[in-house]
C-alpha cells in the first residue's frame, strides 16, 4: 500500500508539473499584464479621422518577455502586431528584461534577491542557454522578434538603422500597415559584467539600452536599489556609455537613480531618453524624476516618455494619461514629449495598444491642437530616431 501510494504521489507531482509548464506561464502573463474591464471608450469619426493621421510611437513595450506569438491576435496582454495595426502604432520599441527581484518595489531592491525571470523562462520551457545566463534572455526574447519578422514580413519590420526607419516611414506612406520594431534592453545587467557583450546585443540589433532596472548593477545605481539615490554610474558603466555614444545606441535613464542619469548628462551632449515614466509635479512618486533632473534631460535634446500606468500618472484613464502629457508639455516643452506605455510589463493599463485612439480622443478633449498631439503622439519620437540612430 506504502509503494502505491508513493507512485500516486510521485504522479500527482508529475502532472502537477506539466500542469504548472502547460498554464503557469500563461496564468502569470494574464495576472501580471491585465486591462481594466470596460466600456469602449468614446471616440468620435473627427478624432477617429486624426487617429489615422498620425505617425504613432511608443518608447516601451515588454512584450517580448512572455512567451506569445506575436504574428497572432491575444487574448491577454497589451501589444501583438493585429493590435499595434488596429491601434495604427507604426513604430514600438520592444523591451528585453532580463532580471526581476522577488518582491518588487519602487523604494529598495537588493540584485541579490531571488529572480523571478528564471521561474518565467524554465516555465516557459525557453532554451536552456538563456535559463541562468542575462546576455542569452536579453539574445533568445531578440530571437523572437526576428522571427515574427520573418513569419510576418509585411506587418513588422526591425529597425536598425536611419535608412531602415526611412524605409518603414514610405512603407506606412504608401498605406501598408507595418511596424517598425526597435530593439532595447530593460537593464545593462543584460551585459554581465563582460563589456564585449555590448557588441553582441549591437549585432543582434538591439538600438536602446536601459541602464538599470529595479536594482543596483555594475553599470550604475538604480532609482530603486540599496545603494540609494546618489549611487551614480561605476568605472563599467562609464565605459559602456562612452562605447554606446560611439555606436549610436540610446541612453534610456528609465529606472536610472538621479546620480545615474546626472552623470550620464555630464558625460555627454547626446540626446537620451526616459523612456517610460511621469511626472513628479503631475503625480508625486519616486519612480518619477524630480522636475529639475527632466528639464535637463530636455534640454540636451531628450525625450520623456509617458507611461500608462497609475503609479506613474496617478489616473490611467484616457483623460488621466493626457492630463499627465500636458503636465509634462508644461515641465519640458512640447518638443520632448512621447509616450511610453509601459505595456505588458507588469502593469494594469485601462486600454490596450488597439485602443489608442482614445488617447488622441483625450487629447482633443483638453484642448491641445493637431501640431501638438502629432509630435506628442509620434513625431518626436521619430525626429529623435532619425537623429540617434546610425546611418547604415
Amino acid at each position: 500500500m506504502i509503494r502505491i501510494i508513493l507512485k500516486l504521489i510521485g504522479f500527482l507531482l508529475v502532472v502537477g508539473m506539466f500542469g504548472f509548464l502547460a498554464l503557469g506561464p500563461e496564468i502569470a502573463d494574464r495576472m501580471q499584464n491585465p486591462v481594466t474591464k470596460h466600456d469602449p471608450w468614446p471616440v468620435t469619426q473627427a478624432a477617429q479621422e486624426m487617429h489615422e493621421r498620425l505617425i504613432i510611437g511608443d518608447m516601451h513595450a515588454d512584450t517580448l518577455l512572455w512567451d506569445r506569438d506575436l504574428t497572432k491576435r491575444q487574448t491577454r496582454g497589451h501589444v501583438d502586431l493585429p493590435r499595434l495595426a488596429e491601434g495604427n502604432v507604426a513604430l514600438q520599441v520592444f523591451t528585453t528584461v532580463t532580471k526581476s527581484p522577488s518582491g518588487l518595489n519602487y523604494e529598495n531592491n537588493a540584485a541579490e534577491a531571488r529572480d523571478d525571470i528564471t521561474l518565467l523562462y524554465i516555465g516557459q520551457l525557453r532554451p536552456f542557454r538563456a535559463w541562468l545566463d542575462l546576455t542569452e534572455r536579453a539574445l533568445e526574447q531578440a530571437r523572437q522578434l526576428a522571427i515574427a519578422e520573418e513569419n510576418a514580413p509585411e506587418a513588422l519590420k526591425i529597425i536598425r538603422t536611419g535608412a531602415d526607419l526611412a524605409e518603414v516611414l514610405r512603407r506606412r506612406a504608401a498605406g501598408e500597415q507595418v511596424v517598425g520594431g526597435i530593439l532595447g534592453a530593460e537593464g545593462g545587467h543584460a551585459l554581465g559584467d563582460e563589456q564585449a557583450n555590448l557588441g553582441k546585443l549591437y549585432d543582434a540589433g538591439f538600438r536602446l539600452i536601459g541602464l538599470t532596472h529595479f536594482f543596483d548593477n555594475e553599470i550604475g545605481g538604480s532609482l530603486h536599489g540599496e545603494a540609494g539615490t546618489a549611487a551614480g554610474l561605476t568605472r563599467f558603466g562609464r565605459s559602456v556609455v562612452e562605447e554606446m555614444i560611439g555606436r549610436h545606441m540610446i541612453i534610456d535613464l528609465a529606472h536610472a537613480s538621479p546620480q545615474t542619469a546626472r552623470d550620464v548628462l555630464d558625460m555627454t551632449d547626446m540626446p537620451v531618453v526616459v523612456s517610460h515614466t511621469g511626472i513628479r509635479s503631475h503625480c508625486d512618486t519616486v519612480r518619477n524624476f524630480p522636475d529639475d533632473l527632466m528639464r535637463a534631460i530636455a534640454a540636451e535634446g531628450g525625450l520623456i516618455g509617458i507611461g500608462f500606468w497609475a503609479d506613474v500618472t496617478c489616473d490611467d484613464t484616457p483623460a488621466g494619461i493626457a492630463g499627465a502629457i500636458i503636465a509634462a508639455i508644461g515641465v519640458v516643452g512640447e518638443d520632448h514629449v512621447a509616450l511610453g506605455s509601459d505595456f505588458d510589463g507588469a502593469v494594469r493599463t485601462t486600454f490596450d495598444a488597439s485602443e489608442l485612439s482614445a488617447l488622441t480622443q483625450a487629447l482633443i478633449d483638453r484642448g491641445l491642437p493637431e501640431e501638438v498631439i502629432a509630435k506628442v503622439m509620434g513625431g518626436n519620437m521619430v525626429r529623435f530616431l532619425q537623429a540617434a540612430l546610425p546611418t547604415e
